[in-house]
Order: structure tokens, then sequence, then C-alpha cells
């Protein structure tokens, strides 16, 4: 009887470990074929040929369609730059250096990848569109409410939300990785 109790314990402990870690792998996934930088996370193995098997499982489990690998690559953001979740409710700055594209955009959308920009507003921003300081810097707002500049309006909402950055005719993509030196920060400015 002892030995049953604990054959069931071990395989009880290895199921949940095994679906913890399979989970894990895809929601967030930087262990398993996915990429961090700061805020920001891209799966480069979505657009190969042959994905690998967590990138193959993500793919399914998302149900999106992704670009090539030679077209571009998308960062996701779900949280800011100190980690916190985006919330509608809150005011967000995307603000830094973007490398080198052909073109790219910046979209918000809820996590089942709805775009929740104002209706009757740009469904994004995107780089030809951005006034830039005197140093080349883009600050981009991300709010609700009612921002100067560079602003991506979102419809009045709560709950939380996700930040697109799609890099498209990428030269960084070459060895990919290894020429991402910085990408913008997400900083919370308020929250109503």
């Amino acid at each position: 009887m002892r030995l049953i109790i604990h054959f069931a314990a071990m395989l009880a402990i290895a199921l949940v470990v095994g679906f913890g870690l399979s989970y894990f792998s895809l929601v967030d996934g930087r262990f398993f074929g996915a990429y961090r930088w700061g805020a920001w996370v891209a799966r480069p193995e979505v657009g190969s040929p042959a994905p690998d098997p967590y990138t193959r499982a993500y793919l399914a489990r998302t149900g999106t369609l992704q670009l090539g690998r030679g077209e571009g690559v998308q960062f996701i953001a779900v949280q800011d730059s100190e980690g916190q979740p985006l919330m509608r409710n809150c005011a967000y700055r995307v603000s830094g250096d973007t490398p080198v594209a052909a073109f790219w955009t910046l979209r918000a959308t809820t996590p089942e990848g709805i775009n929740i920009a104002q209706e009757g507003m740009p469904l994004s921003m995107h780089s030809t569109r951005l006034a830039r300081s005197n140093t080349g810097v883009a600050s981009i707002h991300v709010s609700s409410g009612v921002s100067s500049g560079n602003w991506l309006q979102l419809a009045p909402g709560t709950g939380e939300f996700q930040l697109v950055l799609t890099f498209y005719d990428a030269s960084f993509l070459a060895g990919f990785g290894a020429n991402v030196t910085a990408l913008p920060a997400v900083i919370k400015e308020g929250c109503a």
C-alpha cells in the first residue's frame, strides 16, 4: 500500500511539473525559443520553415499568422519596463532607439490580438509618421486620454493589453539577436 501511495505522489508531482513547464513555455517561453529585451519578447523562429517544437506549440495555441523570417519580426510587450502589466486605464510612453528597419509599426491589442485603438483614429503608429527629437529619438504616448506629440489613442476600457512592435525588412535579423542592442522602454506615466 505504501508503495502505491509513493508512486501516486511521484506521478502527481511529475504531471504538475511537466504541465506547468509546458504552460510556462507557451505563455512566457523565454527559455524555449523566445528572446527578451527589456519589456519586449520576440519569437524569431516563428517565421522559419522548420520552427522548434515550442514555437510550433505557441503558433497552435495562438492561431495567429506570422511574418516569415525574411519579412520581419514582431516584439510583444505585456508589461512595462518595471515589470508591471500594461493596463488600459493607464498612460504609457514608449521611448528610445529602435533597430534599423525599412519600416516598423506599433499597435495596441487585447491579449487575444484584437486592436484597441480608438475608433476613427489610426490603428497603429508607424515609423514614417513620427516626430523625432533633435537627437533622433522618438517618444510615443499610448493612452485613452489626450496627449501631445506622437500619440496612439486607445479606446476607453479596463483590463490588460499588449503592445506589438513589428519591424519589416529589418537588417538586424541577419544572425538574429546579434545586433539588437536596445528597444524602446515602456514607461508608465500614470493611471486614471
